[in-house]
């Protein structure tokens, strides 16, 4: 075997090992996840604390102002205090804690003000929306779990159609390797987890299906969003932090766009306390 050879059979090596550290770690994760948003409470916003905080710094570093400790500092607070706000539902607390964080992250900042207040906004939406979602005793576990369902649909979907299929790309100036071939294989595979929905009695078809639909063109679109910061400053992945997938930015872009639009049409429909029941009961 020449050296021709040699290179497309250990980059097939290397490939087959990079989709078998995304199994493995989405056999863990999403299992877990989804325990622990059935569990809610403070053990849920706990999980959405952290994750938050993980943005952040990943978005941070991203964007090369890592070394902001003040910025950083007074972030971190924030989203902390935040958390304990909403493990106690007090929302409105909580909203105040994180506008005085946006405010102050913002003062601080000595270099890239705007990207580090940005990356703030990200990181603390995620977390509000994640648990003003799960805080609704009636529908919001079951909302949660049709927004991750819908992204991991999505991301699976569009990972297996992109690879099978391949063909034209999507938008190769910010994502080189995605293709219309994934996005439209995410967008059919989210649909029928909508459709499983639907079937299960969680809501009207047209609604579900509606909804199963924008969010994942949601999702796809938060990926490429997260996709473009990253060429903007010329990094590949957000962090090593999750064995074949990177960082939780690289893992999480998808989602806090769905839950962050998922939310806001939770609470237009049910109000604060009514997300979840907002969401699902068109």
């Amino acid at each position: 075997m020449n050296e021709g050879e040699a290179a497309p059979a250990s980059v097939a090596v290397q490939n087959s090992r990079n989709l078998l550290a995304r199994v493995a770690a989405a056999v863990v994760l999403a299992p877990l996840a989804i325990a622990i948003a059935y569990a809610g409470g403070w053990l849920w916003t706990a999980l959405v604390t952290l994750a938050a905080i993980g943005l952040y710094l990943e978005w941070l570093t991203i964007v090369g102002v890592a070394g902001e400790t003040r910025a950083v500092a007074a972030g971190v607070l924030a989203l902390v205090a935040a958390g304990l706000f909403l493990a106690a539902a007090r929302i409105e607390a909580a909203f105040i804690v994180l506008s005085i964080g946006l405010v102050a992250v913002a003062a601080i900042s000595q270099q890239r003000r705007g990207w580090i207040a940005g990356g703030f906004l990200y990181s603390a939406a995620a977390q509000a929306a994640s648990v003003l979602m799960r805080l609704d005793s009636t529908s919001g576990f079951a909302a949660l779990v049709f927004v991750l369902l819908i992204v991991w649909a999505t991301d699976i979907g569009g990972y297996f159609a992109g690879r099978g299929i391949g063909g034209p790309k999507l938008w190769p100036r910010v994502s080189p390797k995605k293709t219309w071939a994934g996005a439209t294989g995410g967008f059919v595979a989210s649909v029928f987890v909508a459709a499983g929905f639907v079937a299960l009695h969680f809501g009207k078809a047209g609604s579900l299906l509606t909804l199963g639909a924008i969010l994942s063109i949601v999702s796809q679109l938060g990926d490429l969003f997260e996709s473009a910061v990253k060429r903007r400053f010329g990094v590949k992945d957000s962090s090593h932090i999750i064995p074949g997938h990177g960082g939780l930015l690289d893992r999480l872009d998808g989602f806090v766009a769905a839950i962050v639009l998922a939310a806001i049409l939770g609470v237009v429909r049910g109000g604060m306390d009514g997300v979840g029941r907002g969401l699902m009961v068109w």
